[in-house]
């Protein structure tokens, strides 16, 4: 069995052909999909994920909308976890790419809902672009120990330190391009013990599916090439990174 940890199930891309997404999941051997939030507004649909298709779920405050996020958000999503039990805080983190965004804004909420975690002793999802050793900072500040840094694009001086903090690696569609060189020797060259799979689904499609609309199913696909890259059964790296998932996010308490 795979697990897609990191998959935006609830985006609108999804509205027209959802139940037909999950049927395909399930049918390539992808039985849990874990489902992050990123905006407040948005939760209900999220929630509506585990009520449906009993996908676990994590709520947060994504960095990419830190114009729209306010601070009765902040104190919004501290008694949503406190009521709603999801397996993680996230999608959160700190995006230094994007042209435009408040950086020490970003910085604020991010170390507001890491206090979250440590107080709930939840795991993290983690969005980390341009950002790496700032998120790291953070981490250590709060003694964050465990979490997923979600399609990870660091160097292996950085996955390294990740590692160290206690947290995994994910990797996705962007592994599966032959140009991208770096996250392939990463992915082959980390322990395995360090990685779980991923999607970032309606996102970053593999290369058999560019520039085509992403979907928790290909995680078969992203297994296998993994698989392959690290000299590995293909069942035995399944094996492993839904282990590394399950433990991280505490997964066996929930429903697949």
């Amino acid at each position: 069995m795979l697990i897609d940890t990191h998959c935006h199930l609830d985006a609108p891309e999804f509205d027209a052909d959802r139940d037909e997404v999950v049927r395909r999941a399930r049918e390539a051997g992808v039985h849990t999909v874990v489902v992050p939030g990123v905006t407040l507004a948005a939760m209900p649909q999220t929630l509506a994920m585990r009520r449906l298709y009993g996908c676990p779920v994590a709520f947060g405050l994504h960095p990419i909308f830190e114009r729209t996020h306010r601070d009765a958000h902040l104190i919004a999503l501290g008694e949503l976890i406190a009521s709603e039990k999801p397996v993680a805080v996230g999608e959160i983190g700190l995006d230094f790419f994007v042209e435009g965004l408040d950086r020490v804004r970003q910085t604020e909420i991010f170390a507001a809902q890491l206090k979250l975690a440590r107080d709930f002793e939840l795991p993290v999802l983690l969005h980390v672009r341009k950002s790496q050793d700032q998120v790291l900072k953070q981490l250590r500040r709060f003694g964050i120990r465990r979490g997923i840094a979600h399609a990870f694009n660091g160097s292996p001086q950085q996955a390294d330190a990740y590692l160290a903090q206690g947290l995994k690696l994910g990797f996705g569609g962007t592994l599966t391009f032959e140009r991208a060189l770096n996250i392939r020797r990463l992915a082959t060259k980390l322990p395995i013990e360090g990685i779980v799979l991923e999607t970032d689904a309606p996102d970053i499609p593999p290369s058999w599916a560019a520039s085509q609309r992403n979907e928790p199913a290909n995680v078969a696909g992203i297994a296998a090439l993994l698989a392959e890259l690290r000299g590995m059964e293909l069942g035995e790296l399944a094996r492993l990174t839904s282990e590394n998932a399950r433990k991280t996010l505490g997964l066996d308490a929930v429903a697949d």
